[in-house]
């Protein structure tokens, strides 16, 4: 059994944030505000001291380093499992992570929807245990104040077709939960600077539905 702990859109509020232990600390975005490396220096090192085994981050549309300083970012997260459309594998399981998300005010890894959207999706392949995006799929964990709801419906879709058994996101900060569908458990791991806790999900090999452990809502419930 693994343990793995999610979080997202910490954008350096980390100061209040409770970190269960686990085996893999997993970071779906957002871990910067404006996205500079330095911001970025500042969270490797708070991720850097936590106790897990393993971390596994993607970037998020804050995280502007990631494209405008990439050579400098992957260095600065040195030897965490950093995914951009690329996957490893910890313990036998597969864990993919893609950045983008369906365009919106012209932030960094945003795409439009349609075709070029589309594309990143497809590049998600199938046998994934873990997939890691950093936002939601169309209808899931997706509801914004900001215009409804802002899921990806080719995310969707391609989810349907590959079946993971794991897929977790963040960047809507106001529908943070778990769901299941199908043969996916979905969960917007959202902490929103520190509004909510950190979510924590065991999974196994053998092809067992995910357990989220709770609590998995706000900091003040006590782990």
């Amino acid at each position: 059994m693994i343990r793995i702990v999610a979080i997202a859109d910490t954008h350096l509020f980390t100061n209040d944030l409770v970190v269960p232990d686990g085996d893999v600390l997993v970071h779906a975005g957002d871990m910067c505000r404006g996205g500079t490396t330095d911001e970025l220096l500042h969270a490797a090192q708070w991720l850097e001291g936590m106790p897990h085994r393993h971390k596994v981050i993607i970037a998020g549309n804050h995280d502007w380093c990631f494209v405008d300083a990439v050579h400098d970012a992957r260095a600065i997260v040195g030897a965490m499992h950093y995914l951009q459309d690329s996957e490893v594998t910890i313990d036998g399981l597969r864990f993919y992570g893609a950045p983008w998300q369906p365009e919106y005010g012209g932030w960094a890894f945003n795409l439009p929807r349609g075709p070029q959207l589309a594309a990143k999706w497809q590049m998600i392949p199938r046998g994934i245990d873990v997939l890691i995006t950093h936002g939601p799929p169309a209808g899931i964990g997706d509801s914004s104040p900001v215009g409804g709801r802002a899921g990806c419906v080719d995310l969707r879709e391609r989810i349907a077709a590959v079946q993971p058994r794991l897929h977790l996101f963040g960047h809507i900060h106001q529908d943070g939960g778990v769901w299941t569908e199908g043969a996916t458990t979905f969960a917007n791991v959202t902490t929103w600077e520190c509004e909510r806790g950190a979510t924590v999900i065991d999974i196994d090999g053998a092809g067992v539905r995910p357990v989220v452990v709770p609590p998995h809502g706000r900091r003040d419930e006590a782990w």
